[in-house]
């Protein structure tokens, strides 16, 4: 299970079921789920993601946390390591915060404590983040961190009827 990690101002914890009112919060805004992978239009809905972060933790295939403030009263947001492949020592890295909260260096404060985690705990040779093209915001935090650009897939994914590019980035253990 993912363990507690803290920052100077920041706490993570493991997302608890408690979560759930901000975890809808956050995949349910347009300013989030504009670049996100999923989107929940009800509480009810979003029962579906909180039972996505609890198997990652059974089926050993991630971990998430939920980004707080040291004092752990107030959600910022989640970041984790999800499609982890045992065989080839790599998991992908995913990240958000709610909208009042983005461009405070939460982000570049917290994704290092990930993936140093993924690193040591989980044993990973390498940390990919897969970005949509037009995400500026994530491209230019994972660059500062140290993630390297490896190249764009072209209309890789079909998202909302439309197909989107993706820019691969990369994190190896030895380069931290």
């Amino acid at each position: 299970m993912a363990r507690i990690i803290e920052t100077e101002r920041l706490l993570l914890r493991p997302i608890v079921s408690g979560d759930l009112e901000n975890i809808y919060k956050g995949l349910s805004h347009p300013d989030v789920i504009k670049y996100y992978g999923v989107s929940y239009d009800s509480m009810e809905a979003t029962l579906e993601q909180m039972k996505w972060y609890a198997s990652l933790e059974k089926e050993e295939t991630g971990a998430w946390w939920a980004i707080c403030r040291k004092d752990d009263t107030t959600f910022l947001g989640a970041a984790g390591l999800n499609y982890r492949s045992a065989q080839h020592n790599k998991a992908e890295i995913g990240f958000w915060l709610l909208p009042d909260y983005q461009g405070m260096g939460i982000i570049r404060e917290a994704v290092p404590l990930v993936c140093a985690y993924g690193f040591a705990e989980m044993g990973l040779h390498r940390i990919e983040a897969w970005i949509e093209t037009d995400n500026d915001k994530s491209k230019k935090a994972v660059s500062a961190l140290g993630f390297q650009y490896e190249g764009t897939l072209r209309e890789n994914e079909l998202k909302n009827g439309c197909y989107i590019s993706l820019s691969v980035y990369a994190l190896l253990r030895q380069h931290l």
